[in-house]
């Protein structure tokens, strides 16, 4: 039976918690400092999972963490902690801590927490039994622990999938199409990471050896998209000096990523279409056509189906890109997600400024779940790469986040959580797909349950 240690100086709360999951069939026992803590776990046969709050009578809950870590016992260890110190929260995380919940807790959302620990400690576990045998094994010790984590700049990861439910639910359906052959449509507003997503379902397809290919069809002129796509031969026009390859050319063997999509001219739609289907180019000038093999993902933050009820966007082709169709949650549905990318954001920084930033201070962490990010991961890691430029000691402050922001953000601005003001972008969501609740539940990142529930 699986054995979890509750660290919790709220009596009450501590005794509820190992009630619920004795009654999920673990053996729990509990503790309510971290004195008391480290005895059990000295005197007890060894737990499989520690569940932890930060603010203890006798010391902080790191300090449990830490004592662990010395004492050689790489025990999942989850972080209990309030939502506005989450920042605490990721320090726990860099320290080894497998995840973190914030308090109100949700009973589900904690024993699904509960079981990915446990699943990747296994799996942990296995890895390094398997490094111990295989010369070649090359999974670093972090990628053990995030086996979504993406590469490096300079040790730093560059993005960070988030432990929320919308986030959680985003990556399993990556998970899920990506070893398929179906093209996939990426939807979502600017700045929520869709280049990224790509990039992951072409990491988990079986053509992750071969080229990722990216394309912004937004910036292409429509008198230059076929050479884009498509190349050409010395000679096809003026001012092509040279043979050109196209991106279908680029990415053959590969995937192909079309960024906003919708912004490509109708004519061009045609072309696209043509070769989708063909699975044949021809370069411009050229006399014989090529065949080409990719797996095509594309991108737009437009509503496609107006776009083909107004006439601005071939349906055949909307159907031959939507086989699998994933939604994009906004930064704002992301939950506390926020402060791993603010924190994330602040590593980035300091290494690209020559900064040493530790984080946020209490106000300014508090400013950053005020706000809503219209322009989500983009507007975020801008303003927080202005904030680190601008900070005078180890904490960026209000003042400086303030300013970070711009003058357009001093006005009073809609609460993170604020009923009201999520209930009117479900309404809105609602409305941009027909009234279809499935669909918007899936855009959302919710289910259609919660749904129901949020419109009350």
């Amino acid at each position: 039976m699986t054995r979890i240690l509750i660290v919790e100086d709220d009596i009450a709360f501590g005794t509820m918690m190992q009630t619920w999951l004795k009654k999920k069939g673990f053996d729990v026992d509990k503790a309510t400092s971290v004195g008391a803590a480290v005895r059990l776990i000295e005197n007890k046969p060894a737990y499989n999972l520690v569940l932890s709050d930060l603010r203890l009578p006798d010391r902080d809950g790191l300090e449990l963490l830490a004592w662990m870590h010395k004492n050689s016992m790489p025990i999942p260890f989850i972080v209990m902690t309030n939502y506005a110190e989450v920042q605490n929260a990721v320090l726990a995380m860099k320290s080894g801590a497998a995840d973190y919940i914030a308090k109100p807790i949700q009973p589900d959302i904690l024993l699904s927490k509960i079981k990915d620990a446990l699943q990747n400690a296994d799996n942990a576990t296995a890895a390094i039994t398997s490094q111990q045998t295989t010369s070649n094994h090359t999974i670093s010790t972090l990628q053990q622990n995030n086996p979504t984590s993406t590469p490096h700049h300079n040790n730093i990861t560059k993005y960070i999938e988030g432990n929320s439910d919308a986030s959680r639910q985003l990556y399993s359906y990556v998970s899920l199409v990506a070893p398929t052959p179906m093209s996939v449509l990426i939807l979502g507003a600017s700045g929520t990471g869709k280049e990224y997503v790509a990039r992951r379902i072409h990491e988990q397809s079986q053509r992750a050896g071969k080229p990722f290919v990216a394309l912004d069809c937004g910036a292409i002129p429509r008198d230059v998209a076929a050479s884009e796509f498509f190349g050409h031969k010395k000679g096809a026009f003026t001012g092509a000096d040279t043979d050109k390859r196209g991106a279908f050319e680029a990415a053959n063997g590969g995937t192909l990523f079309l960024d906003e999509v919708g912004n490509l001219s109708y004519d061009v739609q045609v072309q696209l279409l043509r070769a989708l289907q063909e699975r044949r180019i021809r370069p411009l000038g050229g006399t014989e056509e090529r065949p080409i093999d990719i797996r095509l993902v594309a991108a737009t933050n437009e509503n496609l189906e107006q776009a083909v009820a107004e006439g601005r966007f071939r349906e055949d082709l909307y159907h031959r890109l939507s086989e699998f169709t994933i939604y994009m949650p906004q930064l704002s549905e992301r939950g506390t997600d926020l402060y791993l990318f603010a924190d994330l954001f602040v590593r980035l920084a300091n290494e690209d400024l020559s900064r040493n930033v530790e984080g946020f201070d209490a106000r300014a962490a508090e400013m950053l779940a005020s706000h809503t990010w219209p322009g989500n991961l983009r507007e975020l890691n801008n303003v927080v790469k202005r904030a680190v430029l601008m900070a005078r000691g180890s904490y960026i402050t209000q003042e400086e986040l303030s300013a970070a922001m711009g003058p357009v953000r001093q006005e009073p601005i809609t609460a993170l959580h604020d009923a009201d003001a999520e209930r009117q972008h479900i309404l809105n969501v609602l409305q941009q797909c027909g009234g279809n609740k499935s669909k918007a539940a899936r855009m959302l990142g919710i289910d259609r349950k919660t749904l129901y529930n949020k419109l009350g």
